[in-house]
């Protein structure tokens, strides 16, 4: 039973990235620059619809963390993202035209550039919309984390997504480009977090925050997930099995302690509900599109909830300062690193 539980899931990873060698014919290539990639770079890999606005301030934010190139696959966008990565000396662009949804939310694409790109260096695979935080980030770069986890031979680092919201109703503040969203976007849920072992795939699964009571109190079951391994040292054959939330081969979703101690982990601060427009106008659109998890169930709820209620603001939310506010709460630990 267990080798043939072993062989479906190499089976499948198998799969998965033929998936992605017959996607790529989907990717035409904007801008390419290989040659000024060092070995010893972070990577960064991320999917993009329409997030112009959003791109200042992200490359900034990762550039300071010490990512050393760029990889955007831009899914149709109408705004001028393309353009602006375009100009972008450290970042190679690709576009598509296809479905969204059909990619397996874009992990096709992005597990193709791993392939080519990726193979033996740490990468990042975050959304635009996702601000990765570790212990000690306010004064290690990227590479000291890197250099850390090579030593004690671990091959991925996991973060929690953590939503950020206002303290006033989303639609009430207007994000400028370059801005950092954490200005707006300030305060987070300390708890309402559940998380159930998987036996099969090894991962943690968490849900929970203002997302789950919010939109999905009645099926909390139904929340999104906020496990996600964001940060792995890549190699040709790795997969994700769904979006970031956990990989193939099984063994990398071990981003935890498994004997009751700690195990160094980050979070993603996310800002999904920042006011770049409406984000109601946004969530319409995404329901129109159907392109997301389960024909945008996801957006339906955001639509619903926001319809009766915008504030995600209670009495117990907390403002955010630094990581070490985020340690003490019990959301990220440094574990054995100091």
């Amino acid at each position: 039973m267990k080798f043939a539980r072993s062989y479906r899931l190499r089976l499948r990873r198998r799969r998965l990235n033929l998936r992605a060698l017959r996607k790529r014919r989907e990717l035409t290539t904007v801008s390419d620059r290989p040659t000024v990639i060092e070995k010893s770079d972070v990577l960064l890999f991320t999917t993009i619809k329409d997030e112009y606005i959003r791109l200042p301030y992200f490359l900034e934010y990762y550039r300071n963390l010490g990512v050393g190139h760029f990889f955007f696959v831009d899914n149709n966008s109408s705004d001028n993202g393309p353009e602006y990565l375009k100009n972008q000396s450290d970042v190679s662009l690709w576009s598509t035209q296809e479905s969204y949804r059909k990619s397996r939310f874009g992990m096709d694409w992005v597990t193709w550039l791993l392939r080519v790109y990726g193979h033996n260096h740490w990468c990042l695979i975050v959304d635009a919309d996702e601000f990765f935080v570790y212990p000690y980030c306010d004064t290690r770069p990227l590479s000291a984390l890197t250099d850390w986890l090579d030593v004690s031979e671990a091959r991925a680092f996991g973060a929690m997504q953590l939503d950020m919201y206002p303290k006033t109703a989303s639609e009430e503040k207007i994000y400028s480009s370059g801005q950092n969203p954490m200005d707006i976007l300030a305060w987070f849920d300390t708890g309402n977090y559940t998380h159930e072992h998987s036996p099969f795939l090894y991962n943690l699964w968490i849900q929970g925050g203002p997302r789950a009571r919010k939109f999905f109190d009645d099926e909390p079951l139904n929340a999104p997930a906020l496990n996600k391994i964001p940060l792995v040292k890549w190699q040709r054959g790795y997969a994700y099995d769904s979006s970031t939330h956990m990989l193939l081969p099984r063994g990398l979703n071990l981003v935890y302690d498994q004997e009751g101690g700690e195990k160094a982990c980050g979070v993603l601060l996310h800002t999904k509900f920042l006011n770049t427009e409406k984000f109601s106008k946004k969530a319409k659109s995404e329901v129109e599109r159907g392109e997301h998890y389960l024909n945008s169930y996801e957006y339906k709820q955001y639509l619903e909830g926001l319809t009766k209620n915008r504030e995600f603001w209670t009495s117990w939310s907390e403002k955010y300062s630094n990581w070490r506010q985020l340690e003490l709460l019990g959301l990220i630990s440094k574990g054995n690193w100091a």
